[in-house]
């Protein structure tokens, strides 16, 4: 069944070739379709559109198929198109003619528009929950190791003293300015495209301020053309804000990976968290973070697979649009996936102590020694000069104590303030807007 279809049937190469995969992808769609559906419907009987007895009828199975989405028992068959074909087939087995007049208004194009906005808001909240316990994880580390001190490096080369509470604690603020970028992608989305119909609106009186409310978005994406351009950018901008979180989780994976090993040997994790070797008995590989590393590095060139897919297209809906959906959807649930496996190793890591004791970190504190100099008097410059000499001759002699105080520092990590931050920023999201709206609809 397809929405267009008159009499000519296409043939089935060019069937199989022009749906592809839509029907494994708008599952993914399928209870944001319902959700549009439900909100079009009132609005087409506020104007005249719908009897009041056929809403109740629309209404009704609308729930009842939206019941069988989530508990599971949800199909798009063979020979149907899509998702809004599925769903109004559906819904004129059981209620007859009725179930024809739910497309009043609207085209595919735009109802695709909305069913996407939905759903990828939807993520978005999945995505910025996941991100929150990582968030938590990471400040709980910092918090409980902040007097563990650890090589810094520059270079790969021994620089300075750092600590595990600074190691954590920058992964956890880093979060803070991904989110951030979430949050504008977030915006973006959503806004109501509903009543653009194919692009240039219709001649019905729609009431796209009632559908706005009703679907629990910030405000409607006005102008029609405009609307219908925003496909492809909603997806590459919330691309860009997943490739931002996945940067972070790459360097974290990769930090891992060095820390884990024998020639660093400063963390450790239980024996069931890594895996082995079949030749090498004493083996215990970080698996779980070279894989993770190699996933974000996938997530970070998805806004360039998104933006070469739509580089040059000109203004209107073309097909080529569809095919976003085959390269975002999976790669959402990778991110999920790898935000939660990322909270649930650190949460069994091993941070070893004394790791400064081994004589080849004493020019960590090489700066140390030259700041003393300084304070007391000497010449920045010259204290400097005397060190490099001192180490050069090897009469150089660490002093392992460190004060640091100075805000973001070793001594002063500034917990608080960015959990302060964090919690600005999610406040920012409201997404108690949307999920009232959508539970009000279903109810």
């Amino acid at each position: 069944m397809k929405l267009w279809q008159k009499s000519s049937c296409a043939t089935a190469e060019v069937d199989r070739f022009t749906v592809g995969r839509d029907r494994e992808m708008d599952l993914y769609l399928a209870e944001a379709d319902v959700l549009g559906s439900l909100a079009h419907t009132r609005m087409l009987a506020s104007i005249g559109l719908l009897t009041e007895e056929e809403l109740a009828d629309v209404q009704r199975e609308l729930k009842s198929i939206y019941k069988e989405m989530e508990a599971g028992d949800f199909r798009i068959e063979e020979d149907v198109e899509d998702i809004h074909s599925q769903v109004e087939l559906l819904l004129t087995r059981r209620i007859g003619a009725t179930g024809k007049k739910i497309h009043s208004g609207r085209s595919r194009n735009d109802q695709v528009l909305v069913d996407l906005r939905i759903y990828l808001r939807q993520e978005i909240y999945r995505i910025v929950t996941g991100v929150k316990c990582l968030f938590d994880t990471l400040q709980g580390l910092a918090e409980q190791h902040r007097e563990v001190l650890m090589p810094g490096y520059t270079h790969l080369q021994i620089a300075m003293p750092s600590s595990f509470g600074l190691w954590f604690g920058a992964f956890a603020e880093g979060l803070t300015d991904d989110l951030a970028m979430m949050e504008a992608a977030y915006r973006i989305c959503n806004r109501n495209p509903l009543g653009s119909a194919a692009g240039y609106g219709s001649s019905f009186p729609l009431d796209r301020e009632m559908t706005t409310r009703l679907l629990g978005f910030d405000s409607m994406a006005y102008n029609v053309v405009y609307a219908q351009m925003g496909r492809g950018k909603t997806e590459r901008v919330l691309a860009q804000a997943m490739s931002a979180v996945a940067a972070t989780l790459n360097k974290l994976a990769t930090d891992n990976c060095l820390f884990l090993s024998q020639n660093f040997a400063f963390i450790a994790y239980p024996p069931e968290l890594t895996t082995g070797s079949s030749i090498m008995p004493h083996k215990k590989n970080p698996d779980v973070w070279e894989l993770l590393r190699s996933k974000c590095n996938r997530l970070m060139a998805l806004p360039n697979e998104i933006s070469m897919m739509t580089t040059n297209l000109p203004t209107g809906y073309f097909r080529d649009l569809q095919l976003l959906k085959e390269v975002l959807f999976p790669a959402i649930q990778t991110l999920k996936e790898c935000v939660g496996m990322a909270d649930y190793m650190l949460r069994h890591i091993e941070v070893k102590r004394d790791i400064l004791s081994d004589p080849k970190y004493d020019y960590l504190f090489s700066v140390e020694v030259v700041n003393r100099l300084a304070l007391s008097g000497v010449p920045f410059r010259e204290a400097y000069r005397q060190v490099g000499l001192a180490i050069e001759n090897g009469t150089y002699r660490p002093e392992r104590e460190v004060h640091h105080t100075h805000a973001g520092s070793i001594g002063n990590l500034c917990l608080d303030r960015v959990n302060e931050q964090m919690e600005a920023i999610l406040a920012r999201f409201d997404f108690e807007r949307f999920i009232r709206a959508e539970e009000e609809l279903t109810r």
